[in-house]
């Protein structure tokens, strides 16, 4: 698995981690029954403490992305039976980035492109198409 971790963001290591599991989910890099490294191994791999990479996995298992089992460790389990509560955390997460736009005054077309920009670019990933 390919995760670099930046020392120097102002954003924590273990959402690092989780965001860039995530994103290779949506890439189709990492895919559903996929075992994940156990956390001494990713944690001595990226050079960060057992916890960080604990609390990454701990989160990702509570939103639905992995299962924790005791004799193939963390396993890539994309659930999406709580769809509903994921929409709805979607939006307390996407209010603020309305917010934000609107303070920036980034229109409504512009963040539509931004999207849809986003969501051509995971389709091109894992479709095999090159950005």
């Amino acid at each position: 698995m390919l995760i670099s971790i930046d020392f120097n963001s102002n954003e924590a290591i273990y959402m690092q981690l989780r965001n860039q599991i995530v994103i290779g989910i949506a890439q189709d890099k990492i895919k559903d029954g996929d075992s994940l490294p156990s956390v001494r191994q990713l944690a001595d791999e990226l050079g960060v403490n057992m916890h960080t990479v604990n609390k990454a996995y701990a989160i990702l298992r509570n939103d639905g992305y992995l299962k924790l089992d005791r004799r193939k460790g963390a396993v890539v389990c994309v659930s999406v039976e709580s769809k509903p509560k994921h929409i709805e955390t979607m939006n307390v997460g996407m209010r603020m980035m309305v917010a934000e736009a609107i303070c920036k005054d980034i229109s409504l077309a512009e963040m539509h492109q931004i999207i849809s920009d986003m969501y051509k670019e995971f389709d091109d990933i894992q479709n095999g198409g090159i950005l």
